[in-house]
């Protein structure tokens, strides 16, 4: 709105003024500083481009039903702070110091590949995150919560909350576990940084990881300094001899599920490890990134309670309730506690207590192990689903790995092959989906086998659309389509 008494550039029409209208419309003690606010926003955004003149101070105040100091007031703020100019007699004028648009949050999380089916591994459901329980659990710990505990809070965790997970981990995963060498950390991920820091504080450089294996694994390591050394695999679990071979003397591994290969470490591998780390005085690093999830018989427990001393164990809630919670535990040897503690003080201080008693509440009052329970349920019957719809549309496919976790690994028939044709006319389909291969460290001879070996998530698809997108792969692989 511009005044009729004033000559404004004319580049600039009404909307400009008009963004100045709220500003003056708010309480008397806050209109100063939100006229200021406003007009510095006007030229941060590029909607007051620099040599527009303003109108004078007593016609802007008449049009915006304001005083004329106030506008006057705000004129000098911003003359004074760059974004305005003025000469006497000459007016005043939006100066040229800004330069830069107004920033905007750009947000950098990982998405969906937004694919007609995506079965890249990894998701689980969000959908099936217990909203009431935890809003419950919530509005309990904001009524009992003591007042001191919200202070800075003892590095490894709530008293309570470690409490609670000792007798989880017991009770559901077999472990050792004394509440007063569990860390709660944001996850596996700061779990294994955190690791990775102590391990090169004492000298180590290297550490063993499973070939194929989860490839975050490089990158964490790598920021403390530690280079991953990749190990291969057999229908056992970690092939023991390369291991010894290697010269590592900690090594990181999945037993319980291994990822991507769906394996299971039999009773005698989980032996040879300890024994090996014993040989070496070393340490062996277990991920059990979802050993709660069998569906065939009841889990097998956790490596670390064979050896506590010899295993470091992680765990977190990113599969059974969500990953943006960031909240995790880790299990460590007594030669290792006491860095590992003070890694984590001068990580972060502690991880944030209102979500550290909220869980505590939420495994206390058994409301963990009911969401637990309902994931096995609706994963399970997700598999099933995935399995019935591969012997229905890949005849002669077979299923390989565990019934367990949220990912099967699928071996197709070599009519579907070569592999590099198969992915390329599946993806062109709309088909979004990883061969075991894109999990590999290095070039192995399954990188020639004939055929087809996928990775297939599940979990985080509702049955109807497992079967359409087995459906739709089908019809971009049929032999001769395309």
């Amino acid at each position: 709105m511009t005044s009729s008494r004033t000559n404004p550039d004319p580049r600039v029409g009404s909307p400009a003024w008009e963004l100045l209208l709220p500003a003056a419309s708010a309480p008397a003690r806050a209109r100063g500083r939100a006229l200021q606010a406003a007009l510095r926003e006007a030229v941060r955004s590029g909607r007051l481009v620099s040599g527009t003149r303003l109108p004078s101070s007593r016609d802007l105040a008449a049009d915006l039903g304001v005083s004329r100091g106030l506008v006057t007031e705000a004129y000098e703020q911003l003359t004074a702070e760059g974004y305005l100019r003025s000469g006497r007699g000459a007016g005043t004028w939006v100066g040229d110091a800004v330069r830069a648009a107004r920033p905007r949050a750009r947000d950098l999380a990982p998405r969906s590949t937004g694919a007609r089916a995506d079965f890249v591994a990894g998701t689980p459901d969000m959908s099936l995150f217990p909203r009431a329980a935890w809003a419950a659990a919530q509005r309990g710990v904001l009524s009992e919560l003591p007042h001191h505990e919200l202070g800075y809070p003892d590095p490894r965790g709530l008293p309570r909350l470690r409490t609670a997970l000792a007798e989880l981990l017991a009770r559901r995963r077999g472990v050792v576990a004394d509440p007063e060498r569990i860390v709660v950390v944001s996850g596996v991920s700061q779990a294994t940084t955190v690791l990775g820091f102590v391990l090169h504080a004492r000298g180590l450089r290297e550490v063993g990881v499973e070939d194929p294996g989860s490839p975050g694994h490089d990158a964490l390591y790598a920021a403390a300094g530690v280079a991953t050394v990749p190990l291969p695999m057999d229908d056992e679990g970690l092939a023991v001899g390369p291991l010894r071979e290697s010269g590592v003397r900690s090594v990181v591994t999945t037993p319980a599920h291994q990822f991507p290969t769906g394996i299971a470490y039999s009773a005698r591998r989980r032996g040879e490890l300890l024994d090996w780390a014993r040989s070496v005085d070393g340490f062996v690093l277990e991920d059990d990134y979802d050993g709660d999830f069998r569906y065939d018989r009841a889990p097998v427990g956790a490596l670390q309670g064979l050896d506590p001393e010899r295993v470091a164990y992680a765990g977190s809630v990113s599969k059974s309730l969500a990953p943006g919670l960031r909240l995790g535990w880790l299990l460590v040897p007594e030669a290792l506690a006491e860095d590992v503690v003070e890694r984590k003080r001068t990580m972060d201080l502690g991880h944030p207590t209102l979500d550290q008693a909220l869980f505590a509440r939420f495994v206390e009052r058994g409301d963990y192990d009911r969401q637990l329970r309902r994931c096995q349920r609706a994963y399970r019957e997700r598999r099933d689903t995935l399995v019935a719809a591969l012997e229905e549309h890949f005849p002669g496919a077979e299923v390989t790995g565990i019934a367990a976790g949220l990912h099967v690994i699928a071996a197709l028939p070599e009519r579907y092959g070569p592999q590099e044709r198969f992915l390329a006319r599946v993806g062109a389909a709309g088909v979004a989906v990883r061969p075991l291969t894109h999990y590999a460290h290095a070039r192995t001879g399954d990188d020639e086998r004939p055929g087809v070996r996928l990775v297939l998530g599940y979990a985080h698809l509702s049955p109807s659309r497992i079967r359409d997108g087995v459906r739709l792969m089908a019809r971009a692989a049929a032999p001769g389509a395309g």
